[in-house]
C-alpha cells in the first residue's frame, strides 16, 4: 500500500491494500468480499485503532451532504465528508454543529467513532449530535442505528471504535449559526483552580488552558465567546490573575499565530472560532504525537496538581498539553459516560521512545482518578484497566458479535482493548 503512514507519521499501516470505493453499493461488494476490513478516515489516530493486516477502505470519495432537515434541525452527511466542508455548508445554510474539533481536516464519523471531542461545561463530545447512522456491516448488508432503538441505538454505535462496520451514512442535529469572538490571556496560576476552577470553565462557551510545564501555571487561556451582536468584544484586562494577550498567541510558546483562529476578540462566524486553527490550514504532516486522558471533573484539579509533580519529566518531550471540559453523555464506549469530564492532552515532540517512557509515570499519577485514555492517541494502560472504566463494555462487545460475529472488523487493537481474549 502507498502512502502507508498515518497523519502525524508515527504510525505505519499493516494492511496488503487499500480501497476507495465510489459508492455505497461498492463499499458493499467490498465488505462482503473480504477476509477482514477495516475504515480508515483521514489517519488522524496515532495508534493501530484503525489497521489491519488485509484490506483498508477509504470513504474519501463519499463527502458529501445529503440533505438539510430544516423542520427536525438535522443534517444528513455521507460518511467521509470533513467537518472543513460539513461547517461551511451548515454556515450557508444558517446552522451550526454545537463543538468542533481544533482541527477542521478530520472526519465527522472518525471523530464521533473515537468519541473525538471540542469542549465547554454545557457541550458534550462530537458524536452526542449523532441522531442516527448507516453502517455497512460484515455481510455486507446495511444496518440503521437510530435514538430510542430497545438494543441501544445511537448509545451504543456511535462510538463504535470502528469495529461495527463502515459508516456510510450519518444524520446529526444541527442549531441556528452564531457568532463568536476569542480572547487569549497570558500565564494563570495552576492554584487558581483550586478555587475557581468552575468559574474559569464557565466563563466562555468554550475554554482551553495551555502549558508547557515548565511551570505550574497555564501559559495561555483561550476564552471563546458566543456572541449576540456583530461589534469587537471587548474583554477584562485580567481573568483570575492571567493578563489579557495584546497579540495574537499561538497555543506552542515561540510558534507563529499565522494559522491559528481569529483573536484579540473581533467577530466571526462559528465554525471560524471554535478550532484553534483555521478551516484552510490542513496541516500535511503532523510531526508531532498526541496523548490524552479523561478524568471526572470533581477531581481535575487534584489530577493536574499529581501531574505537576512530575512536570520535570514531560515538559522536554512536550510541545503543549491542553486541558478542557466536557459534559457528560451517555454513549456506551465514551470516555465521557455518565461523567462530567476534564480532558488532560498532550502534543508530544515527535520522540516514541521517550514518550513511551514518560506515559506509564503520568498514567501512575492519573490512577487515583480513574482516567479514561482518547482510543485514538497514544497510551501505556493495561487493556485490563481500560476495560474496568467502561460499564457497557459488555453490552458493546455483544453489538460487536452480532454486526461481525466473524471479526472481520476486529484488529488487534479492538482484541486487546475492547473485546478480550
Amino acid at each position: 500500500m502507498e502512502n502507508n503512514r498515518n497523519w502525524a507519521g508515527n504510525y505505519r499501516y499493516s494492511a496488503a491494500e487499500l480501497h476507495v470505493p465510489t459508492s455505497v453499493e461498492q463499499v458493499q461488494e467490498l465488505v462482503a468480499s473480504s477476509k477482514q476490513i477495516k475504515v480508515l478516515g483521514t489517519r488522524h489516530s496515532f495508534n493501530s485503532i484503525a489497521d489491519c493486516t488485509e484490506s483498508l477502505l477509504s470513504l474519501q470519495n463519499l463527502n458529501q451532504v445529503i440533505g438539510l432537515d430544516r423542520v427536525n434541525h438535522q443534517v444528513t452527511v455521507e460518511g467521509g465528508i470533513r467537518y472543513g466542508d460539513l461547517c461551511q455548508y451548515l454556515h450557508n445554510n444558517g446552522y451550526a454543529l454545537h463543538n468542533l474539533a481544533s482541527l477542521p481536516h478530520i472526519t465527522v464519523a472518525g471523530a464521533c467513532a473515537t468519541a473525538t471531542h471540542g469542549s465547554g461545561d454545557r457541550n458534550g463530545n462530537l458524536a452526542t449530535v449523532v441522531a442516527s447512522m448507516e453502517i455497512v456491516q460484515a455481510d455486507g448488508n446495511v444496518v440503521v442505528f437510530s435514538r430510542g432503538q430497545q438494543d441501544g441505538g445511537v448509545a451504543g454505535a456511535a462510538v463504535g471504535l470502528g469495529g461495527l462496520g463502515a459508516v456510510t451514512k450519518m444524520t446529526l442535529d444541527v442549531i441556528p449559526a452564531f457568532q463568536m469572538s476569542q480572547h487569549v490571556y497570558d500565564n494563570l496560576p495552576l492554584v487558581q483552580l483550586e478555587e475557581h476552577f468552575a468559574d474559569i470553565f464557565s466563563s466562555g462557551y468554550s475554554v482551553s488552558l495551555f502549558t508547557d510545564w515548565k511551570q505550574a501555571n497555564f501559559n495561555q487561556v483561550w476564552l471563546k465567546r458566543k456572541l449576540n451582536h456583530q461589534a469587537a468584544d471587548q474583554a477584562e484586562s485580567e481573568f483570575f490573575g492571567a493578563k489579557l494577550a495584546a497579540s495574537p498567541r499561538h497555543p506552542v510558546p515561540g510558534h507563529t499565530a499565522v494559522n491559528c483562529s481569529e483573536q484579540l476578540g473581533i467577530p466571526g462566524p462559528w465554525h471560524e472560532r471554535l478550532p484553534h486553527f483555521r478551516m484552510e490550514f490542513t496541516p500535511s504532516a503532523g510531526e508531532e504525537l498526541q496523548s490524552e486522558y479523561f478524568v471526572p471533573r470533581t477531581e481535575a484539579y487534584s489530577a493536574l496538581c499529581a501531574l505537576a509533580r512530575i512536570r520535570e519529566h514531560i515538559a522536554p518531550l512536550l510541545y503543549v498539553s491542553e486541558v478542557r471540559t466536557i459534559a457528560e453523555d451517555h454513549l456506551w464506549m465514551s470516555p465521557c459516560y455518565k461523567q462530567e469530564s476534564v480532558a488532560i492532552h498532550f502534543t508530544w515532540k515527535p520522540d516514541w521512545d521517550a514518550v513511551r517512557r514518560v506515559l506509564p509515570l503520568i498514567e501512575k499519577q492519573l490512577a487515583p482518578f480513574k482516567a479514561r485514555p482518547h482510543w485514538g492517541k497514544l497510551f501505556t494502560m493495561p487493556p485490563a484497566q481500560v476495560q474496568s472504566h467502561y460499564e457497557k463494555l459488555p453490552d458493546f462487545q455483544k453489538l460487536l458479535h452480532k454486526c461481525d460475529p466473524q471479526g472481520k472488523f476486529r484488529n488487534a487493537f479492538l482484541t486487546d482493548y475492547v473485546v478480550g481474549n
